[in-house]
């Protein structure tokens, strides 16, 4: 459904009205496709006095409707584009020009208060009288007499011209809006469900940090490297980075560097023109065209050839790049958030990776931490995981196991969130109609990496007092691990208070950063 309000105040809708009531005195209205008036907003809005005043009268406006409707069904049995004919109630002819949009009837755009022919002061006379029948005073009887005017044949194609770039411009302007309606409809989903900076997985410190950095880089558009292990989510931050930037509803373009060989990557950023290569049947936009106004979220960045590193550093520098095959460049705004696994500065010393594109690229870094630095994480992370396992499969809800949670805190997960969210998908599968999923149903790699950590006994041989000690401190080492460092929790377990323990993690030196690095 078309807004007609929006279209009341448009420059270029503004403009035409200006033109038609400067040169003839007529008055621009809109209907829908009921033959309604729409975006009628008063008198002020009508040059001529009568047609202001007539627009104030229901029985005028339902008869206008009338004849619109009818207009309409003439237009659709005949090969004209408009028709203009008298309005009987009022005396005087109105200009009829059908909106269609994508072949569908949307409404009309209506010229009022003129007169198709030249020798019009008989008709007058009938225009008085009906005018004064509803009441209109003799003064504007009067002011709008001296404001009516013919469009003769020689004035009437331009007349109509006029009239269709109104037509042509609301239909545009209603495209455009509901293209922009469609994109924020989209964008909210995305936004509401995966990508806001809030729900994003995980309360740890290292997270929380991560958050925050973003927050300070929503208005900026500087180019952004994110460094981190496989599996780590650099691709969802690249998103939230952009659907939280004044980009967001400009396209997100992504593209593993690492997917192709270079003339085939060359040709998937630049685009090529026709002809020139085997193969290349007709021109072709490249991503960095695509993503114009947008961001381009170029991944595996570290397994770009020199070459191709020589393509980027041009486009991050000047902002222009050359189809394959083209004579001409072209100039793109793009943001360019960049993701490697590898360590780029090793590679910059090593001579494999430019230094210029290194700092280019290196405005802003992000380091995302691996699973095994926020192991407090892997609740939610597991939780979430299985509810959204669960929703797919259309099955309960499930929850793990004490001991289950216990063994993929000891794992050190190699494959980072990714291999978590499998480990709960494969889960969900075995347990079949089970609600809770036990250890047992875990990957034999989680459950012997667990087993490996498992405090293998007390000293045999030695004091008693230093046997106890390295006991206690391996219990205490161990519970740290598995709860996340949550020590009012782990001292519950213990049966010892939380101050106690705190005295001992002191005394045995398992301060959280060491815990970290063990």
């Amino acid at each position: 459904m078309i807004n007609w309000d929006d279209f009341e105040h448009i420059h270029v809708i503004d403009k035409l009205r200006l033109i038609l009531n400067s040169w003839w005195n007529i008055d621009l209205l809109f209907t829908d496709d009921r033959g309604q008036v729409k975006g009628f907003t008063g008198k002020a809005q009508c040059k001529n006095p009568a047609t202001a005043f007539l627009m104030e009268k229901d029985a005028c406006r339902a008869n206008l409707s009338e004849m619109v409707t009818k207009a309409v069904e003439d237009l659709r049995n005949s090969d004209n584009r408009f028709s203009i004919r008298k309005w009987d109630m009022v005396g005087y002819d109105v200009g009829v020009f059908p909106l269609m949009i994508e072949n569908d009837f949307m409404g009309t755009v209506l010229a009022v208060g003129f007169f198709r022919d030249e020798n019009f002061t008989q008709k007058l006379t009938e225009v008085r009288d009906r005018l004064a029948a509803f009441g209109c005073s003799s003064e504007m009887i009067e002011k709008a007499f001296t404001m009516f005017k013919s469009v003769d044949e020689a004035e009437r194609q331009h007349f109509a011209d006029l009239c269709d770039l109104v037509a042509q411009e609301v239909k545009t302007l209603h495209l455009e809006i509901t293209s922009r309606e469609d994109r924020i409809k989209e964008l909210n989903k995305e936004l509401g469900s995966r990508f806001k900076y809030d729900n994003m997985i995980g309360k740890s410190k290292s997270m929380q940090g991560l958050y925050a950095l973003m927050d300070k880089i929503k208005g900026a558009d500087s180019t952004v490297l994110i460094q981190g292990d496989n599996g780590t989510g650099k691709e969802l931050i690249a998103k939230s980075i952009h659907y939280n930037s004044h980009r967001r509803d400009k396209a997100f373009v992504i593209q593993n560097c690492s997917a192709f060989v270079d003339n085939l990557l060359e040709s998937e950023l630049f685009g090529h023109v026709k002809g020139s290569f085997t193969g290349a049947l007709k021109d072709k936009k490249g991503l960095f065209e695509i993503a114009d106004k947008g961001t381009f979220f170029l991944d595996e960045i570290g397994d770009t050839s020199p070459q191709m590193q020589v393509k980027l550093l041009r486009v991050l520098q000047e902002g222009t790049f050359m189809p394959v095959g083209a004579t001409e460049g072209r100039k793109v705004d793009v943001r360019i958030i960049a993701a490697t696994n590898r360590n780029l500065r090793e590679m910059v010393e090593q001579g494999t990776f430019r230094e210029d594109l290194y700092y280019r690229l290196n405005v802003i870094n992000i380091r995302v931490p691996s699973l095994k630095e926020r192991k407090e994480d892997i609740p939610l992370l597991a939780e979430y995981f299985l509810q959204k396992a669960c929703e797919q499969k259309g099955g309960l809800k499930k929850t793990l196991t004490r001991r289950a949670l216990e063994k993929l805190y000891d794992y050190s997960w190699p494959g980072n969130v990714r291999e978590l969210q499998n480990e709960m998908e494969r889960c969900v599968v075995l347990a079949g109609e089970e609600i809770k999923i036990s250890e047992e149903l875990l990957s034999g790699k989680i459950i012997e990496s667990a087993e490996k950590g498992k405090i293998q006994g007390a000293r045999l041989q030695g004091k008693l007092k230093d046997a106890l000690e390295a006991l206690e401190r391996d219990m205490i080492h161990e519970g740290l691990r598995r709860t996340g460092w949550n020590k009012s929790k782990l001292a519950k377990e213990l049966g010892i208070s939380r101050a106690g323990l705190i005295m001992k993690v002191e005394k045995y030196g398992l301060d959280k950063r060491k815990m970290m690095r063990s």
